[in-house]
């Protein structure tokens, strides 16, 4: 499925382009390197398809005769600077999303999320300053919201080791924009979801775990159950990407994404089972450490992003659903 850019610069704007797409074979990055390379872009992929990471093969499938990946980590400053030159834009998607492994081992989220950042800002300085990023951070950073929906202005009081090293990784992109003109755009990403996701474990959402459960026919974990939350479709998002890229006035900004429909997990939930046709649900107290790390109630302002450039998230939430679960019958065993 690929979707329009509405009134914006359409695929053939894309021709030709050199992208470099940091996660390639990641949930999103594999979503935006298909959309890519139907739209006639030059795509390499960096991934280290380290097991924990999400990356996976499968998720470049449909474009594997037109994208060149490299196996690489973002960790190995010296073998970034030759992918680097010649690149007109890149999409920087590789991270540590886990935020439990961030608390258990804040080493290796340290060194991927915040060091790794420093390294690929500083060799786009060195060989190709003219190189435009677009960098996908987290609304993680802005912790328990102290009001709804969280808009840019929201104070940042990350309740986790991911949260503050995605906001120290936001704060070198600014700074190399501000001194020394390497353009960037960063987007804090709500809930993204969609075919690709990772369902093995919930190293990346819940809502992986969650379809996994159901297409196995085991009862569907919901801890709480109460609390609220917005979703994107995956599409949607790349949508965003797409457009800010090519929008000279999105570089040195910070944008929310995010929707206009808000649903608890339990809705969620029943709402899963009623889209599969069968599944069940078993309601659980919050796990201790789980707890610690919870924002509660969370759902985002998108209002910066879209009076910049009119992006509005057009897939519904249940639309969503039924693909993600379409794909997941027939591809689980891949993911798995």
């Amino acid at each position: 499925m690929t979707t329009p850019l509405a009134t914006h610069a359409g695929p053939e704007a894309w021709s030709g382009k050199q992208i470099l797409i940091t996660g390639g074979a990641g949930f999103i990055g594999s979503t935006l390197a298909t959309r890519l390379s139907q739209y006639g872009s030059k795509v390499t992929v960096i991934d280290s398809l380290v097991p924990e990471f999400g990356g996976n093969l499968f998720n470049l499938d449909a474009c594997a005769d037109q994208v060149r990946i490299n196996f690489s980590d973002i960790r190995e400053p010296f073998s970034l600077k030759p992918l680097l030159k010649n690149v007109d834009i890149l999409f920087n998607l590789a991270g540590q999303t886990s935020h439990m492994d961030s608390m258990t081992d804040p080493h290796t989220d340290l060194n991927i999320n915040c060091a790794a950042q420093l390294n690929l800002v500083e060799a786009c300085r060195s060989v190709n300053p003219d190189i435009r990023i677009i960098f996908a951070s987290t609304r993680q950073i802005y912790g328990r919201p102290e009001y709804l929906p969280v808009d840019e202005q929201h104070p940042i009081a990350p309740v986790d080791i991911n949260g503050i090293h995605k906001y120290a990784a936001e704060q070198y992109y600014q700074l190399y924009h501000n001194l020394y003109g390497i353009k960037s755009c960063i987007f804090r990403l709500t809930n993204t979801i969609g075919p690709r996701m990772r369902v093995k474990d919930a190293r990346q959402t819940f809502v992986g775990v969650w379809l996994r459960q159901l297409i196995e026919d085991v009862p569907i974990e919901v801890w709480g159950g109460n609390q609220l939350r917005d979703f994107n479709d995956v599409e949607d998002v790349v949508d965003a990407f797409l457009i800010a890229a090519l929008d000279d006035k999105c570089y040195g900004e910070i944008f929310n994404l995010g929707s206009h429909e808000k649903i608890s997990l339990l809705a969620l939930a029943k709402l899963m089972i009623q889209l599969n046709g069968a599944g069940e649900l078993v309601i659980r107290d919050y796990p201790q450490d789980r707890k610690k790390i919870d924002i509660g109630d969370y759902y985002s302002s998108y209002d910066k992003f879209s009076d910049f450039t009119g992006w509005t998230p057009t897939t519904p939430l249940e639309q969503t659903i039924e693909r993600t679960i379409g794909f997941y019958q027939e591809h689980l065993p891949a993911y798995l």
